[in-house]
C-alpha cells in the first residue's frame, strides 16, 4: 500500500500526528531532564581539571627555572672563589702600586659578586619554597576535582544507562512520526517548540484557555478548533491548538465535584440540628 503524502492528509489526522510527536518529544525531554545539570557539571569539571593541569605544569617549569638559576649562581660562586684565591696569591708578588690597586679592585669585585650570587640564590630558594607550596595546593585541588569528576561521571553513566534504550526508542518513534507530517507544518511546529519555555508546540484547550499560556480563547475560536477544518494557533503564544477529544485527553469538568461537597455540607448541618 502506497504511503500517503502528508500534505494530502485531513487536518484532523495532521493534528493527531503532531500531538503524538509532541508527546514523544516531551517524553524525550523528560529523560534528558533526569540528567539535569550533570552533563554541564561534568564539562565544567573537565575544563577546570585542564586548567589545573596547565597551571601545575607552569609551576613545575618555574621551579625548574629557579633551580637552574640556583645551580648557575653556585657555579658562578665557585669561579669567583677561584679567582679570589688566585688574586690573593698574586698580591704577594706585585711589583708596583698600580698592579696592587688593580688586584685589590678585582678582589673587591669578586667578593661583591659572591655576595650578589648568594643573595640571588636565597631569593630563588624562597621562590622555590613558595612554588612548592603552590604546587602542593594545586595538586591537592586537582585530586579533589578528579574524585568529583569520577563521581559525576559515574552518576551520569548510571542515568544514561537507564534512559539510553528508552530514549533511543522514543527518538525512532519521533523520526517515524516526522515522516507523516508535511515539511512546512513540521518546521513551524519545531520553531514554536524552540521558542516555548516548556517545549510545547501543540497544546489542547482546557477550561476554555490555551494549554500553553493559559490565556482565554474566544468561543468562536474554540469552535474552530473543534471543527478540525484548519490549523488554529493561539493568538497570544502562537502554539498550535488541538481539541482535547482529538488529542485523546479526558478533561474533567469544573463542576463535577461540587454536588458531593454540597451533600457533605448538608449532612453536617443535619447532624448539628440533631
Amino acid at each position: 500500500m502506497a504511503k500517503k503524502d502528508p500534505k494530502e492528509l485531513p487536518v484532523e489526522e495532521k493534528l493527531k500526528n503532531l500531538f503524538q510527536l509532541q508527546t514523544t518529544l516531551s517524553a524525550i525531554d523528560e529523560k534528558r531532564a533526569l540528567r539535569g545539570e550533570l552533563p554541564l557539571e561534568v564539562r565544567d569539571l573537565e575544563d577546570e581539571l585542564e586548567g589545573l593541569r596547565t597551571r601545575i605544569e607552569k609551576i613545575e617549569q618555574d621551579i625548574k627555572d629557579y633551580q637552574r638559576a640556583i645551580t648557575q649562581k653556585k657555579g658562578d660562586i665557585v669561579e669567583a672563589q677561584a679567582s679570589l684565591e688566585r688574586y690573593n696569591k698574586q698580591l704577594d708578588t706585585v711589583a708596583n702600586n698600580r698592579e696592587y690597586d688593580t688586584l685589590t679592585k678585582e678582589i673587591e669585585f669578586q667578593t661583591l659578586e659572591i655576595e650578589l650570587c648568594n643573595k640571588k640564590i636565597k631569593e630563588a630558594q624562597y621562590k622555590v619554597e613558595e612554588k612548592q607550596k603552590d604546587l602542593e595546593a594545586n595538586r591537592g585541588l586537582l585530586e579533589d576535582r578528579q574524585k568529583a569528576l569520577e563521581e559525576k561521571r559515574n552518576e551520569l553513566d548510571e542515568i544514561m544507562q537507564e534512559t539510553r534504550e528508552e530514549e533511543g526508542l522514543l527518538k525512532d518513534k519521533a523520526s517515524e512520526l516526522e515522516t507523516k507530517i508535511e515539511s512546512g507544518l513540521l518546521r513551524s511546529f519545531k520553531r514554536i517548540r524552540r521558542g516555548a519555555r516548556n517545549g510545547l508546540g501543540i497544546v489542547y484547550v482546557q477550561r476554555d484557555a490555551c494549554g500553553g499560556c493559559f490565556n482565554k480563547i474566544p468561543p468562536q475560536r474554540q469552535l474552530d478548533v473543534k471543527m478540525h477544518k484548519k490549523i488554529i494557533v493561539c493568538e497570544y503564544c502562537g502554539r498550535i491548538l488541538i481539541d482535547p477529544e482529538l488529542a485523546g485527553v479526558k478533561i474533567e469538568k469544573a463542576g463535577e465535584e461540587k454536588p458531593k461537597k454540597r451533600r457533605a455540607t448538608r449532612k453536617k448541618k443535619e447532624e448539628g440540628e440533631e
